[in-house]
């Protein structure tokens, strides 16, 4: 059993990733083998609908110059999959957005993400975050995944990096979060 999470933050260290290792650490304690995939150095190219995967049946991007197939091959065999990402000017950096866009064109047809296990993380400084955790939700929703959610929401607050500790009600949040989606994923790998 395994969980991926798509970090779209440019900092590999910042708050965004100290999310998702709160998650992690409640997977862990379970057996959950877990990869934090940070986006920031990759390369991916805004997709132009030309339905390639669609038309070759296999959902691969024609484009083998950037790093989407590779991503998609390693959520292909995830049981979960977390997409994080931090509040920039009110949603999502351009990086998730391409990867985001290009899953739910790629996916469908092998129907490659129905039915995996999902859960978002958002991290804002000031404003923002509610718009880049509905956008992600909405990407798994339409690829047909069950989606984890938690109250208060999985969007955390904190500027300086491990500000988002101070955030309580979020950790908490976090672990609750983890602990469900791995309890899912046991449960219907049984």
């Amino acid at each position: 059993m395994k969980v991926v999470a798509l970090n779209g933050s440019p900092r590999s260290a910042g708050n965004t990733s100290v999310a998702v290792n709160v998650i992690f650490d409640e997977l862990e304690k379970m057996g959950i083998m877990t990869e934090q995939i940070q986006m920031y150095g990759s390369v991916l190219t805004p997709c132009n609908d030309c339905g390639s995967c669609i038309i070759r049946g296999d959902g691969r991007c024609i484009n083998e110059d950037d790093d989407m197939n590779s991503y998609l091959d390693e959520l292909a065999v995830s049981d979960g999959i977390i997409f994080a990402s931090p509040s920039y000017h009110g949603g999502i950096p351009g990086q998730m957005k391409i990867l985001l866009e290009r899953i739910s064109i790629a996916s469908p047809p092998l129907n490659r993400l129905k039915g995996k296990i999902g859960c978002a993380v958002s991290v804002q400084g000031h404003h923002g975050g509610l718009g880049t955790y509905s956008e992600m939700i909405g990407h798994m929703l339409l690829n047909g995944m069950i989606v984890i959610g938690s109250d208060p929401l999985p969007i955390l607050t904190g500027a300086k990096p491990g500000d988002v500790m101070n955030d309580k009600a979020g950790i908490s949040a976090l672990k609750r979060m983890g602990k469900e989606m791995g309890e899912l994923i046991i449960k219907l790998k049984v």
